[in-house]
């Protein structure tokens, strides 16, 4: 925010800070982390079943950090 109370653009060819690409793989790694560890450990759910719900949790998180970054 400037003095005047209004919101500054970050400029002509600069990216905000979810346009990194690192910043949405950290945001999918952490849903697919967090998500692993609740199927496996809390539910006590397989394997292969925390891992595929470990998988479609990421992607969605991925999608929705990438959905974010084009606002």
């Amino acid at each position: 925010m400037t003095r005047d109370g209004t919101l500054s653009a970050d400029g002509p060819g600069r990216a905000g800070a979810m346009k990194n690409w690192r910043y949405m793989a950290l945001h999918a790694v952490a849903a697919a982390a967090f998500i692993f560890l609740l199927q496996r450990y809390a539910l006590s759910a397989s394997l292969e079943s925390s891992l595929l719900w470990a998988l479609t949790f990421g992607g969605c998180a991925a999608g929705l950090a990438y959905s974010q970054s084009n606002r």
